[in-house]
Order: C-alpha cells, then sequence, then structure tokens
C-alpha cells in the first residue's frame, strides 16, 4: 500500500471538511494545512506511522468548528463575503476576486478577437486545425496567473502552445486528406492536457493535482452546458423577437455573438468552477449516480447489437466511430464518478454498478478491436483506423486494470484509493497519444 498516497488523500480530505466549513478562506485553510504537515512531519520523525501521525495531528489541531469560529473572530470582515458571488480569497481583503473576474472577461474578449479574425482570415480547414490556439492558451494564462505559476512552468507552457502552431501550421496536409481531420479532432485534446499543467501549477507529478484537474474538467463540462444551454435559449428568444418586428439580427448573431458568446462561455465556466466548487460538488454524485445506469443499460443494448451484426469486417464504419465516442463518455464518467467519490467508503451498490459499467465498456472496446484489426487485416491501414486502433487500444489497457481494481475493491481485498491512483497515473497516456496522433501519424500517411 502506498503510505504517501493514503496520507495525502487524508489530508486532502480534511482540508475539503475544512474549507466546507464556510468561514475558513483559502489561505486560512492553506496555513492551517501547513501546521498539520509540519505535525505529521514531528510525529513521524517521532516513530509515529504516518496514519497514527495524521490521527494525533488532527486531535491536536482541535475541533475544526471550534477553529472556524476562532478564524470567524479574528477575521470577521470575511463573513459577509460568503454570501455574495465572490468568494473569500487567498489574499483575504476581496481585491483579488474582482481583478480575477475582470482578467477572465479580458481573456474572453482577447480570445474572442482571435477567434474573429480566424474565422475572417482562414479557410474553414486551417480554421479547424488552430481553433484550440485561438482559446485555450488564453485559459492556460488564466491558471498559470491564478496558480501564480514560475518561469519554468510558463516557458513550458509556451513551449507547447509554439510547437503545436507550428506542427498545425507547417505540415503539408493534404486539402479534404484523413489526416487533416484527425489532427483537427486531437489537437484540441493534447493542448488540454497543457491546459491542465497550468491548472496543477507544474505539480504534474502530484497525484492529488491530477485528480483535482479530472475533477475540475468534470465541473467545467457541466457549467459549459449550462452556459451554452442558456445562451441558446437566450439568442432563439432574441431572434424571435426582431423577427417579429421585421428585423433579421442573424448576421450580427453568427459573425459576433457566437464568436465571442462561445470564448466567453469556455473562461467563465473555468472560473465558475474556481468561484463556486461547492455548488457544483452537490451536483457531480446526483449526475454520476443517475447516468451511469442508464449508461450501462445502454451498452449492455448496444453490445447485443454489435455481436448480432454478423460478419465483424462488415460491421458499418460509422457504428465504429459512434462507439468510440461512446467509450469516451463511458470513460469520462468513470472518471468523474471516482473523483466525486469518498474513497474511505465501503462499497455499495453503486460501485457494483460501476465494475458492471466498466466490464461492459471492456467488452464493447475488445469486440471493436476484433473489428478493427479484421478491416485493418483485409484492407490494410488508413489514417482513420490507425488513430481508431490506437485509441482503443490506449483505452483498453485502461478499462482491464480498471476492472480489477474495481473487482478488488467490491471484494473487499483492495482499496478504493488504488483504483483513484491508477486513474491519475494513466491519465497523461491520453494526452501522449492525442500528442502522437497530431505530431506522428501525418507525416506516416504522407499528410493525406
Amino acid at each position: 500500500m502506498d503510505t504517501g498516497f493514503e496520507l495525502e488523500s487524508q489530508i486532502g480530505q480534511w482540508r475539503g471538511y475544512v474549507e466546507r466549513r464556510g468561514v475558513i478562506a483559502a489561505a486560512d485553510a492553506e496555513e492551517m494545512e501547513d501546521h498539520l504537515r509540519e505535525q505529521i512531519s514531528d510525529l513521524s520523525a517521532a516513530g509515529l506511522e504516518p496514519d497514527e501521525a495524521f490521527l494525533v495531528a488532527v486531535k491536536r489541531m482541535g475541533n475544526v468548528d471550534g477553529i472556524a469560529r476562532e478564524f470567524a473572530r479574528e477575521h470577521s470582515d470575511r463573513l459577509w463575503k460568503q454570501l455574495v458571488l465572490l468568494p473569500a480569497t487567498p489574499d483575504g481583503v476581496g481585491k483579488r476576486a474582482p481583478r480575477e473576474l475582470m482578467l477572465v472577461l479580458f481573456l474572453a474578449v482577447l480570445g474572442g478577437v482571435a477567434i474573429k479574425i480566424g474565422l475572417d482570415v482562414l479557410d474553414e480547414e486551417v480554421f479547424a486545425r488552430n481553433v484550440g490556439l485561438f482559446v485555450l492558451p488564453f485559459l492556460a494564462g488564466y491558471f498559470a496567473w491564478k496558480r501564480r505559476a514560475g518561469v519554468r512552468v510558463g516557458a513550458a507552457l509556451l513551449v507547447a502552445f509554439v510547437l503545436a502552431a507550428v506542427l498545425l501550421n507547417v505540415y503539408p496536409f493534404e486539402e479534404g486528406g484523413s489526416t487533416a481531420v484527425i489532427v483537427a479532432i486531437h489537437a484540441p485534446l493534447a493542448l488540454w492536457f497543457v491546459v491542465g499543467v497550468a491548472y496543477v501549477g507544474g505539480e504534474w507529478r502530484s497525484d492529488r493535482r491530477r485528480m483535482d484537474f479530472i475533477r475540475f474538467t468534470g465541473e467545467w463540462i457541466v457549467y459549459l452546458t449550462l452556459l451554452g444551454l442558456g445562451g441558446g435559449v437566450l439568442i432563439g428568444l432574441t431572434v424571435g423577437v426582431f423577427d417579429t418586428l421585421g428585423t433579421s439580427v442573424e448576421w450580427f448573431i453568427e459573425d459576433w455573438v457566437v464568436p465571442f458568446g462561445a470564448v466567453g462561455a469556455l473562461l467563465v465556466a473555468a472560473w465558475l468552477v474556481e468561484a463556486k466548487q461547492n455548488v457544483v460538488e452537490n451536483i457531480a454524485p446526483v449526475l454520476t449516480r443517475v447516468f451511469t445506469p442508464l449508461t450501462t443499460i445502454m451498452l449492455l443494448v448496444l453490445l447485443a447489437a454489435f455481436a448480432t451484426s454478423g460478419s465483424l469486417v462488415d460491421v458499418d464504419r460509422q457504428l465504429l466511430i459512434l462507439m468510440d465516442v461512446i467509450l469516451i463518455v463511458v470513460l469520462g464518467l468513470l472518471l468523474y464518478a471516482i473523483s466525486a467519490r469518498d474513497p474511505y467508503l465501503a462499497p455499495d451498490l453503486f460501485d457494483r454498478l460501476q465494475f458492471v459499467l466498466v466490464i461492459s465498456a471492456l467488452a464493447v472496446d475488445t469486440l471493436m478491436l476484433v473489428a478493427m484489426l479484421s478491416r485493418i487485416a483485409e484492407f490494410g491501414f488508413t489514417p482513420n483506423k490507425t488513430a481508431a486502433l490506437g485509441m482503443n487500444l490506449v483505452l483498453l489497457v485502461n478499462l482491464t486494470w480498471s476492472a480489477v481494481l474495481l473487482f478488488g475493491f467490491v471484494r473487499g481485498h483492495r482499496r478504493f484509493g488504488a483504483t483513484e491512483r491508477w486513474q491519475t497515473t494513466y491519465l497523461p497516456v491520453f494526452g501522449i497519444w492525442a500528442a502522437v496522433v497530431v505530431a506522428v501519424l501525418p507525416p506516416l500517411f504522407d499528410f493525406a
């Protein structure tokens, strides 16, 4: 058992509980965590095991509610800030939060300008390849500023984005070719992991910070979806009102509102996750518990349809693509569920249902691999088949070991922390594969 990981998980749980008390600002929680770590270090040096040192240190820290009241008396000016939109911040005086929001809006405007210029100057294919570069550097810049990233982290982010820009625009892609489409799909995924480096403040070796990034990604998608739905309804109502007045505003919506609104939603959603994490923390468990059984049923039905479709070589190419998308959704659901679960609770019915979900996804992935290998054996390699085969192999490894770990957990032979640790350790593999597809696959197929 990795005692270091268990200790970090326990400290993370303790800090999360402290922060949820509502009157402890982030800087104060960080100060308390530093004090707790010092206590644990001293106790460990005295001969205690890490878990024993943690329990004794927490006991010495005193009752969390009592500590909260003590901090509230010392920082009474913070209490009212918990009732408004902008939460207390590390600066503790309420100045950084408005400045942060202004920075987010400023970056959103810059991203909107970049998107607008790209739409006006570049053809559709070139724009599609570069769309991630018009948005994600601004999001990475926001996190680098928020995490106070050092020069080395900033330089690494800059090099990654510059290298991506060079590859995406120097490679002589054939117009309308398969590799251009594949790169346009995988480039934003690879760049999302660059954003992840900024999000963790350069602590890419930390399992805890990687899990934070997984949690952020899921919560960001939730907020982005809500903003998208709300924005779509508002645009629809606006267009309807102007149509009744005999005025067409579709051109303005398409040329200005959609580009700036899309970039703004991406950045504002990230800011909302940072500002109001406790709101989504209440939604996450509900979403995972609703969609996990539904997705499991869907997978079992699709598995039956796939198995009875006849020859694996004759399986429709469109079906294989849709199955790939579904498997990626399943993985995202699994990661989101893991990030929202208390690792110290005993296994329950939902954990067994997750195991069934993973087994179903593994069976689907195996059948897809057989179908792909059969098609490759008969028709040969193509860029699309190679990219899909690689992704399915990456998913196969992840799902196989996830199934083993979950089975051990529901049987009581393993702790849930092993599953969590496996996902955070394996996470960079997806980013590496996306980068390989962008950088290596096009020249392998002569950019066709």
